[in-house]
């Protein structure tokens, strides 16, 4: 990774992802659109390996967002280049409107396992505790939305500096090249303080 010129705000992650609000949501509504009970089994069971698969590639996200801020921030004074947050008006509740979604989706999906499927899904505490973490990071950084240098973001409390950045950017590469976004979750939980 060159950073002679800075560094870009999204590493190349965004291009191994889409929006996970709407994608649930037509989701639920396909499922909505039978009828017939059995129907809807059906479907959910298709849904349901999309679905946790959804949602892995974005928790992975939010942990690459994490890890990405944390090691470029030990690049001293360097400009981000393409933040398209920087210079917006910070709102908090639009700003966490996504992984608060995504906190009482992950909440809410066991009932949805247990009355289609007849099986028992209980979320991972590594990830909420990963979403926890996103949303405290994102309250401190206001949305991003004044942060024009490494020297800008802030790294909250509940996430260590503490970090082998070369070993984050190096997965970081890896990840941005093979799209399993989802990998990079192990390499942020050790740094989530409990």
């Amino acid at each position: 990774m060159n950073f002679e010129n800075g560094v870009q705000f999204d590493p190349g992650f965004v291009q191994h992802i889409s929006a996970i609000m709407p994608n649930i949501e037509y989701a639920y509504g396909n499922l909505n659109r039978y009828k017939n009970f059995g129907q809807k089994k059906a479907q959910f069971k298709m849904l349901y390996p999309k679905l946790i698969g959804l949602l892995n590639n974005y928790i992975g996200f939010y942990s690459g967002c994490i890890l990405w801020a944390d090691a470029i921030k030990t690049l001293k004074d360097k400009p981000i280049l393409n933040n398209f947050c920087c210079g917006g008006e910070y709102n908090e509740e639009e700003t966490l409107q996504e992984v608060n979604f995504l906190i009482e989706y992950l909440n809410y999906l066991p009932k949805d396992v247990k009355y289609y499927l007849g099986q028992n899904y209980t979320p991972d505490e590594s990830d909420l505790k990963i979403l926890e973490a996103y949303k405290e990071f994102l309250k401190a950084n206001k949305g991003f939305c004044g942060v024009k240098k490494t020297d800008d973001l802030t790294i909250p409390d509940c996430i260590s500096t503490d970090i082998d950045t070369e070993k984050i950017f190096k997965k970081i590469e890896e990840v941005v090249e093979n799209g399993k976004l989802y990998e990079l979750k192990e390499l942020v939980l050790p740094i989530i303080k409990a």
